[in-house]
């Protein structure tokens, strides 16, 4: 004996209960219920209509059945699917194509199934349409399209709770990929490994637009000047990520030799490059504008198609990359100049994220020096510390270098000074002629312990400090000494000091000045 149209509705409908179980993935979970509709009834086309919550457009979330999407939507022009979603209530498109006749107010007894064409119903979620779930048919010829309705009214009530519970996954999700992230920077921050150094305004703003970018599929575009710290910037993002537990190569394109690049990038026909090196997990490429357009073909055919060709090899290799690249000119320049293409900056520019010179971000140069001073004492097995007037010195420098210029001081000074305490005077001798010339005219008097390295130094350095605190003249470092002119002058010729003061003179009278 056949089931009945009762016995038939409560089994597809205990079926697609338990479809709620794939609410994790909404797609599967709602072409799972579609399907059930077709193998334990009438319905041979089918088809979920979804509002897009971003752009507010409708777009199909799941269809079934052989031209299921043409059957059920080409009768509907745009400005009738969305009246029929506005409406919030239930419809039928007759055979005729005159449009959607709504119930209410029309009486779906009166109405003949083989007139009809489908029949829908909307989809409420959280008290608002959400979408709309559309079928030809539900049930055989003998029975009533009000039944079909009230149906497919209960089938839609499921659907809108395994949207729902879909949405609260997903704001689980975000949150523990949130959460996520954030232990992952502790853990970096607890570590050796590098990491964002920096307690800036503009910094807490790069931070947060790597927190949002890393744990996505999308490609990164560094920008800024030479030094800023990109390649750690770079490697942050991998750490972030879901490829973290694979490959981060790093290829510094400018460095390599233009008849290598190709092959040692893309590989040769006896061995792979770095991008395929870098397969499941993200390769770095610094210096961008580097690549020759040519080598940007291929480059883009990796972005679009996944695959790319040896040197010399006829072969397609496929190829599973996250590709971050960086810059210090502006690509759009060279767009304009025609030595970069367009459709590559576009698929690069995804999310373009610029990092500050040192100088725009000077609270954080402490914080800075701190951190690099703690590494060479790890590194070296010695303290070093730096005096006030030292430390002000190096705040008002505009440090042209960025961060790289800031270590390899600081790893100078940790080379060459014997000192624990490093003063201002220390420092000059420590600088490069570029620096000194840069960062002559902001040094203040230093009162600190001066670099010791033998006796004689210890005396020059307390002289050429008085002096300095006493506006270059002798008189008055010699009384804040406890010394005679004539004691003072002695130790001036000793020390060769005379063209020192005369420069110190020459520098404050320029500076009151000014």
């Amino acid at each position: 004996m056949s089931p009945t149209v009762h016995e038939r509705k409560l089994s597809a409908l205990r079926d697609i209960y338990q479809a709620i179980d794939q609410a994790f993935d909404l797609e599967s979970a709602l072409a799972t219920v579609l399907h059930i509709m077709h193998e334990r009834l009438y319905t041979q086309r089918a088809i979920v209509t979804l509002r897009n919550p971003q752009t507010g457009q409708l777009s199909i979330a799941a269809s079934h059945g052989q031209g299921a999407e043409k059957h059920c939507v080409s009768h509907l022009e745009d400005h009738m699917a969305e009246r029929i979603f506005r409406s919030d209530e239930p419809y039928i498109i007759p055979a005729s194509g005159n449009g959607p006749l709504f119930l209410p107010p029309v009486d779906a007894s009166v109405i003949h199934r083989k007139t009809t064409t489908s029949i829908g119903v909307p989809i409420v979620v959280y008290d608002a349409p959400f979408g709309v779930l559309a079928v030809d048919r539900v049930f055989e010829d003998g029975v009533t399209i009000n039944e079909d309705m009230d149906f497919l009214a209960t089938v839609a009530i499921l659907i809108a709770q395994i949207i729902s519970l879909n949405d609260k996954i997903q704001e689980h999700e975000d949150i523990l990929r949130r959460e996520n992230i954030s232990l992952k920077l502790q853990k970096i921050r607890k570590s050796k490994r590098p990491f964002i150094v920096g307690d800036s305004a503009i910094m807490h703003d790069v931070l947060r637009q790597i927190k949002t970018a890393a744990p996505t599929k999308a490609t990164i575009l560094l920008l800024g000047e030479s030094g800023v710290g990109k390649s750690r910037i770079a490697r942050t993002i991998h750490t972030l990520s879901e490829r973290n537990t694979h490959a981060f190569v790093k290829v510094h394109l400018a460095s390599i030799p233009d008849d290598n690049l190709e092959s040692k990038l893309f590989g040769h026909a006896n061995g792979p490059g770095r991008i395929e090196e870098a397969h499941g997990g993200t390769i770095f490429l610094d210096g961008i504008e580097a690549l020759s357009l040519s080598l940007q073909a291929k480059l883009l055919d990796v972005l679009k198609e996944k695959k790319l060709k040896r040197q010399g090899s006829p072969h397609t290799r496929t190829v599973d990359v996250r590709i971050l690249t960086a810059s210090n000119r502006d690509l759009n320049d060279l767009v304009g100049q025609g030595r970069f293409r367009l459709d590559l900056f576009y698929r690069l520019n995804v999310f373009p994220l610029h990092i500050p010179p040192l100088r725009e971000r000077k609270e954080d140069i402490p914080i800075l020096l701190s951190h690099f001073l703690s590494r060479m004492v790890r590194e070296y097995g010695r303290t070093m510390s730096l005096t006030p007037s030292a430390l002000d010195a190096l705040i008002r420098y505009d440090w042209p270098g960025n961060v790289r210029e800031m270590q390899d001081l600081i790893t100078r000074l940790f080379i060459l000074s014997d000192s624990e305490r490093v003063t201002l005077e220390c420092l000059k001798t420590y600088l490069t002629p570029t620096q000194a010339a840069a960062v002559h005219g902001t040094m203040q008097p230093d009162d600190s312990t001066p670099c010791i390295t033998s006796l004689k130094d210890f005396e020059r350095n307390e002289i050429v400090a008085a002096l300095e605190r006493a506006d270059w003249l002798q008189y008055k470092a010699a009384e804040a000494l406890g010394l005679t002119a004539r004691q003072m002058g002695y130790r001036v010729r000793k020390f060769g000091l005379e063209d020192l003061i005369t420069e110190g003179r020459a520098m404050l009278r320029q500076t009151k000045e000014a």
